[in-house]
C-alpha cells in the first residue's frame, strides 16, 4: 500500500482509533503527541529510519497485525503522516494549506473562553520533545548555538508543563492561560518552519574561501605586465 501524501480526514480517524487501541495503552503515542513526535523529527539535526522512529510510537515495540493487509495499511498511515509533517514545515503561519495543519485537539469553537485547565497542546509538545530525545547531542548543540531555538524550546516547555517560569529560579512558576496556549499553539507552523529553515542551512555544504596563491617574486606578475613581480605589484 503506497503511503499517501497526506492523511484525509478518514485516513487521520483510522490512525487515531489504532493508536489509541494499539498504543496509548502501552505508553505509546496518541495521534496528538505523534504529530509532535514527527515534526522534532522533521526538523531536527539528523533524520533517523523509520525503524528507529517507529518503536517509540508504540511504547517500545511495534504490536502484531492480523495480517500483512493490515501491517501495511499501518505502515502506509504512519508514513503518509511522515509526508505531511515533512511538507507541512515547508509553510509558515500565513501560507500553511489547511489540509497540512498540525494535528492536535482543540475545542469545538476555540476563539471563546474556556476554562485554563484546558491543556491544548500538550500531548503536541510531548511528543515534539520525545522526538528531541532522539537527538539529544545534537539538538544541544544547536541550542548551546542559537538563543532563539532555546526560546522556542521555551514556550514548546509552556505547553508541556501548564507553567511560565520565573525569571527568578526561587520564585514560584506561573500557570499558563488557555488563552496563551492558544497563542503559541497559532504560531506552531512559522516556529517549525523557522527550525527547518535553519536545519537546510546548517546541512548545506559551504565551499571554503580559497586565498589567491602569491607569486614567487621573480615570477612573472599575473597581471601580464611582463614584468617580475617583484618589480610590479609584488613592490
Amino acid at each position: 500500500m503506497k503511503a499517501p501524501a497526506y492523511l484525509d480526514d478518514d485516513q487521520i480517524e483510522r490512525l487515531a482509533d489504532l493508536l489509541d487501541q494499539r498504543a496509548v495503552p502501552y505508553k505509546g503515542f496518541n495521534l496528538e503527541a505523534l504529530d509532535g513526535y514527527l515534526s522534532a523529527l522533521a526538523v531536527g539535526p539528523q533524520q533517523p529510519a523509520p525503524e528507529q522512529w517507529q518503536p517509540p510510537v508504540w511504547g517500545g515495540k511495534e504490536p502484531r497485525w492480523n495480517d500483512e493487509a493490515e501491517a501495511a495499511q499501518v505502515q502506509a498511515l504512519l508514513l503518509g503522516h511522515w509526508n505531511m509533517v515533512s511538507a507541512r514545515v515547508r509553510y509558515s503561519d500565513d501560507d500553511l494549506p489547511d489540509h497540512l495543519a498540525p494535528l492536535l485537539w482543540l475545542p469545538e469553537e476555540p476563539d471563546d473562553e474556556q476554562p485554563d485547565e484546558l491543556d491544548v497542546g500538550r500531548d503536541w509538545a510531548f511528543g515534539f520533545f520525545r522526538g528531541v530525545e532522539l537527538n539529544e547531542a545534537a539538538w544541544d548543540k544547536w541550542l548551546d548555538d542559537n538563543d532563539w531555538i532555546d526560546e522556542i524550546f521555551g514556550l514548546f516547555d509552556r505547553l508541556a508543563s501548564g507553567e511560565v517560569l520565573a525569571e527568578d529560579p526561587t520564585a514560584p512558576a506561573t500557570p499558563i492561560s488557555y488563552r496563551e496556549r492558544l497563542e503559541i499553539v497559532a504560531s506552531l507552523p512559522g516556529m517549525l518552519a523557522d527550525l527547518h529553515h535553519h536545519r537546510i542551512e546548517a546541512l548545506t555544504p559551504r565551499e571554503p574561501l580559497r586565498r589567491a596563491e602569491t607569486p614567487d617574486r621573480n615570477e612573472p606578475c599575473p597581471c601580464g605586465s611582463g614584468k617580475k613581480y617583484k618589480k610590479c605589484h609584488g613592490a
